[in-house]
């Protein structure tokens, strides 16, 4: 496989891991009645603040676009995490479903969670085991599901 084919491959695995992580997210979140996490847009505010970037509108059109872009940055790290697994595959690197959804899965919440960390938004070491919970099974869909579909 050329190494472009790897990359869209993998963005496209990446778009179906997303959605599976976003389903699993809602699912817990129905079932359990919680509330969304604003982990995406204290991301969203942190950045921004960082770069001096000014997010326009009053108080309720600013929120609704932080909270847009909050979604936005969730949907470009589950792409960015499947092209680079495709890529990887393209390289050459072949390992079977169960390694390929572990590397997924880690990579995505190594690249999110590692992001929010770095902001200062979350610090996983304070994290309860439901919070783990809650973290860690949809990014184990997103794995399986991205896994999958580049093996398709």
């Amino acid at each position: 496989m050329k190494l472009p084919d790897g990359i869209f491959n993998g963005a496209i695995a990446g778009a179906a891991g997303t959605t599976a992580l976003n389903a699993v997210t809602y699912l817990d979140m129905a079932v359990r009645g919680r509330p969304s996490s604003s982990g995406p847009e204290d991301t969203v505010e942190r950045l921004a603040e960082k770069s001096s970037v000014r997010i326009p509108g009053d108080q309720e059109t600013r929120s609704h676009r932080v909270s847009g872009l909050g979604a936005l940055t969730g949907i470009a790290s589950g792409l960015t995490i499947g092209a680079a697994v495709g890529t990887l595959r393209a390289a050459g690197w072949l390992p079977g479903l169960v390694a390929t959804s572990v590397i997924a899965t880690l990579g995505a919440m190594a690249f999110t969670d590692g992001m929010m960390s770095a902001l200062g938004v979350t610090d996983p070491r304070t994290w309860s085991a439901t919070d783990w919970t809650s973290d860690v099974a949809p990014h184990l869909a997103y794995g399986l599901v991205t896994a999958v579909a580049l093996e398709r």
